[in-house]
């Protein structure tokens, strides 16, 4: 297929970046055709209909099988009168039942919005607030502690209750408790008129005449902290969302039917969603799905018990290579794990040569740094998986996707490096905010114009997405990340929003001031440290704090160090300095 150069996603390919690390065979530039997320689906199940397409809890799903299931959940969904452009909301494990639901979804012109199963009752309420959706998707296990205290405060009308094991095989499912989940979590959900998940899958499928703009019509709201920290709804729509696959599965090295993809990252999460998701379905692959994150050894006794001849794609984040990098003896407890991974990615966060070395060499696979973020449905750009590739940067842009630097306060003022042969503002002299331009950049927030015009701007006709995030060029194209604009606090993977915990805290009734930062940690990466101001006569310590976080935060926000103060620094308009406690702190480097 001839390309078209006036394609607003053609780069040029005499950028920098396209010279030297390039992968073999993955193309500079590639056409991205207009369909929607369930148009790919139902591509793929014409092309590898009787293949597996999800392993979960010793259960094998096929491309067919799933792809019944959407149906029949879709038109469920439909007599229950969700409409094109409803919300859904998914408070869901990693299961069958998320994807079968995120597709049921999509396919009615519905939009999917998954939560994080470790949020607590305020936290998800604060997220059902900005999507507002109509119906609710619940693991039953999960209801009585984290949706029942506030489920009045919604708009939800309508609740769909599943349980762990109800697209499993029973005699699969005792095999599988031992290892995953001891047993199977299950509880009562007594809102009226709950529906069975099952029940719904029951219904006869209808085909439905539902036409989708697939270059405005959203495919899920992503949860995001943006620019500000403050958690946003990033609309990905279905062009962003499918493009995005196709672009991972060229860098993968196109389709390669029977490939497994490790679903240890959470589905709610943009990195899971597409790199995990939707790439192992446009790659003609199958996805291996944990409810709960497994040992190391546990992964690699799945490994030895499946067939993986294809090999296996293992998108996650420092801290799970790490492990397998440190796992004794793997080569003679596990020999069929050895050069299955193939296929790996490590992102959010830098993968230090060390760690990446060490699991080459203990596991026979293959590794690169990837990058990416909510705002670009995530995937960005990657090393070079099938040849040498750069240490230290977050390697090449993926196919039809353009970067540059721009100044960090001024975008108006012109890149300062896009990557061009004549460009010569290279390295950590030129320093500025990475920004980036390519099919899968979100549409806008979710009613939020004013932080959308602050993070997507127009530069010679294209739309960049201005990424927060600070860093360099070098001469080959590649960049390098020197510090996070929004100081995003990386804890074992998770992005960890400064100011969302600052809020937090400050709704105990006794903290008058918080002020949050990350600090250095060898194994986390990154902690959560808190400096917080109390009420006078209040007994709190820091102690206290920490269980009260516990009962009110995701874990990996709960602060890590708390420090009590009599007041916070501010600076002239009244401003708490963060800044200045963190670099106060004796475990600061700079």
């Amino acid at each position: 297929m001839e390309l078209d150069i006036t394609d607003p996603y053609n780069v040029n390919e005499n950028k920098r970046w396209f010279k030297k690390w390039w992968p073999e065979g993955v193309p500079y530039n590639t056409i991205f055709e207009e369909k929607s997320i369930n148009e790919l689906l139902d591509e793929q199940v014409m092309k590898y209909s009787d293949r597996n397409f999800i392993w979960f809890l010793d259960t094998w799903i096929t491309y067919k099988q799933f792809q019944e299931y959407v149906k029949s959940l879709a038109t469920g969904l439909m007599d229950l009168g969700v409409k094109k452009g409803d919300v859904v909301a998914l408070h869901l494990p990693n299961c069958v039942q998320y994807i079968v639901s995120y597709f049921a979804i999509t396919r009615i012109g519905a939009i999917a919005s998954g939560i994080n199963p470790t949020y607590q009752p305020i936290e998800i309420l604060h997220q059902l607030e900005i999507t507002r959706p109509k119906v609710l998707i619940v693991m039953d296990a999960l209801y009585d502690s984290f949706i029942k205290p506030i489920i009045d405060d919604t708009n939800i009308t309508s609740i769909i209750s599943t349980n762990l094991a109800d697209l499993t095989n029973i005699k699969g499912v005792k095999k599988a408790i031992g290892k995953f989940v001891k047993k199977i979590p299950s509880g009562k959900v007594d809102f009226p008129g709950t529906i069975k998940f099952n029940d719904l899958l029951k219904t006869e499928p209808k085909e439905f005449d539902i036409v989708i703009d697939v270059k405005t019509h959203p495919a899920t709201y992503i949860m995001t902290g943006g620019t500000t920290g403050l958690p946003k709804a990033a609309i990905l729509t279905h062009f962003n969302v499918v493009s995005n696959a196709i672009q991972c599965k060229l860098w993968l090295g196109g389709e390669k039917p029977g490939i497994g993809n490790i679903g240890i990252l959470p589905l709610f999460h943009s990195f899971a969603h597409t790199v995990v998701m939707n790439t192992a379905l446009a790659i003609g692959g199958w996805v291996m799905l944990f409810p709960t994150p497994p040992s190391q050894t546990e992964l690699c006794e799945v490994i030895e018990r499946l067939t993986c001849e294809e090999g296996l794609i293992y998108a996650g984040t420092e801290m799970l290579f790490k492990r397998l990098a440190e796992l004794k003896n793997l080569k003679r407890r596990y020999p069929k794990v050895m050069g299955k991974l193939t296929l790996c990615i490590s992102s959010a966060g830098p993968l230090h040569k060390q760690i990446r070395d060490d699991f080459i060499k203990n596991t026979g696979g293959r590794i690169v740094e990837g990058y990416g973020l909510s705002e670009a449905s995530p995937a960005v750009s990657a090393g070079n998986l099938f040849g040498e590739s750069p240490v230290g940067s977050i390697g090449m842009p993926f196919p039809g996707t353009q970067w540059g630097i721009w100044p960090v306060d001024d975008f108006s003022e012109g890149p300062i490096c896009l990557g061009n042969p004549d460009d010569n503002k290279f390295g950590i002299e030129n320093s500025g905010e990475i920004c980036i331009s390519g099919p899968q950049v979100m549409d806008r927030y979710l009613d939020n114009p004013n932080e959308t015009e602050e993070t997507l701007n127009n530069y010679n006709d294209k739309i960049w997405l201005l990424t927060g995030d600070i860093g360099f060029m070098n001469e080959d194209g590649t960049i390098e990340i020197r510090d996070r604009k929004k100081q995003v606090i990386k804890c074992k993977g998770y992005s960890v929003f400064p100011k969302e915990v600052e809020e937090l805290l400050m709704k105990h009734p006794d903290i008058t001031e918080a002020a949050v930062a990350g600090l250095p940690h060898e194994e986390f990466g990154e902690i959560v440290k808190a400096w917080v101001s109390i009420s006078e006569d209040c007994n709190l310590s820091p102690q206290t704090i920490k269980e009260w976080a516990k009962k009110n935060m995701a874990p990996y926000k709960c602060p890590y160090s708390i420090s009590i103060m009599g007041e916070l620094p501010k600076n002239i308009i009244g401003k708490v300095q963060r800044r200045a406690l963190q670099e106060a702190d004796p475990l600061y480097k700079k």
